[in-house]
């Protein structure tokens, strides 16, 4: 029995999102074959995407626009030969073709807020409601999308967490010594550090601003790191010259594999406006670093009761987080760090939490993939 995965494209961050899509199946009965909708074949992505099997459909972006009439015969084709369950789809347009290639269940996952902002989005999943479940990767997006479906019944809009393989993300991390000499960053600095795009969405202006504000207060030779790059590089950079803080702020701009290089911070923030999750939050605790985050969107759920929240915009409570993170205030150690990161937002809880979904577990039995056990043991139940 297969599961069919629709992807749009594997570029940054979604091939991650495949490769998550991929682990929920993984000690089931059940085999996955992943579609990616865009992009050409790529034996490193069919690889990174641990799935039994990788299609390439090729299409330009342009392409599987409007009625993506293209995508939806190729996908019928695929699903042609094989026993498939339910399809596992990412954001809007793989869940459109899947919806209308397929008469199968479709596991709809979202990444974003507003995503049934569009009359034509909401009208699709209202046609094919029986047959569609809703999950968002945080309470928020969750919410979100209740909201903006409010006839729909709540198990039929759910929460899935982002996850990540623990032991896979820290093995690949380097030393803290060896992050700083890679970032070309003093060995002994306090560091403060943040990693995503120079965007409003991003908040980076409330976290200069409030390390400036808890700078007196900081060592002599503390910094803020920020990884990225993004339309607000200018701005930015004028506010640090504006805060006299030339030298104590650094922009990194873009860092390949940044993940890698997490140890190299002390502590590391997350100002974002409204994050759906904050995947960065996952990376940093498998680090073992303190965690300060605002308490706006999905970032907050992940950092509640591991770490310091903060109102959304506001400087001066950002800068006495920093304070009690340098002095050590309720600091958990590295241990506390990871086993909440298992325990939460590893691949072995997730997919334990995912087939606990009780409208998959009703779909999985129609199909007597799981006869009165688990789909998530070890022992391979008859298909």
């Amino acid at each position: 029995m297969w599961v069919l995965q629709v992807c749009h494209s594997y570029y940054p961050p979604f091939l991650d999102c495949a490769r998550q899509g991929s682990q929920l199946f993984k000690g089931t009965p059940f085999k996955v074959i992943t579609v990616y909708l865009t992009g050409q074949p790529d034996a490193d992505v069919a690889s990174k995407t641990d799935s039994d099997e990788v299609v390439f459909f090729g299409y330009p972006s342009h392409k599987v626009g409007g009625l993506k009439l293209s995508a939806i015969r190729k996908l019928r084709s695929v699903v042609s030969n094989k026993q498939v369950a339910f399809c596992f789809t990412h954001r809007a347009k793989p869940t459109y073709v899947a919806l209308l290639a397929t008469d199968l269940p479709v596991i709809s996952l979202r990444h974003n807020y507003d995503d049934f902002k569009r009359w034509g989005r909401r009208m699709l999943v209202n046609v094919f409601r029986k047959r569609v479940l809703l999950l968002g990767v945080s309470n928020s997006v969750r919410d979100d999308m209740r909201k903006q479906l409010p006839c729909w019944p709540q198990e039929k809009i759910m929460t899935l967490y982002n996850h990540i393989d623990v032991d896979a993300m820290q093995a690949e991390q380097v030393t803290k010594k060896e992050a700083r000499a890679h970032l070309q960053l003093p060995q002994n600095a306090w560091i403060v550090g943040n990693v995503g795009r120079l965007h409003r969405d991003k908040d980076q202006a409330t976290l200069i601003r409030g390390f400036h504000a808890a700078l007196p207060s900081l060592p002599s030779d503390g910094l803020l790191v920020i990884m990225g790059a993004g339309p607000l590089q200018y701005e930015l950079q004028a506010l640090v010259s504006e805060l006299d803080l030339k030298g104590r702020v650094l922009f990194t701009g873009n860092v390949a594999n940044a993940r890698r290089y997490f140890k190299a911070f002390d502590v590391f923030v997350l100002s974002s406006d409204h994050e759906p999750f904050g995947m960065v939050l996952l990376e940093a605790m498998a680090a073992g670093l303190p965690l300060i985050c605002s308490n706006s969107g999905g970032g907050s759920e992940v950092v509640s009761g591991i770490g310091d929240l903060f109102p959304l915009g506001d400087a001066v409570e950002l800068s006495v987080c920093l304070l009690r993170s340098y002095a050590g205030i309720d600091k958990l150690d590295a241990s506390a760090i990871d086993h909440h990161l298992r325990m939460h937002f590893s691949d072995e809880s997730i997919r334990q939490k995912f087939w606990q979904l009780p409208l998959l577990q009703q779909w999985a039995l129609k199909c007597q993939c799981q006869p009165g056990h688990d789909p998530t043991s070890k022992e391979r139940s008859s298909v």
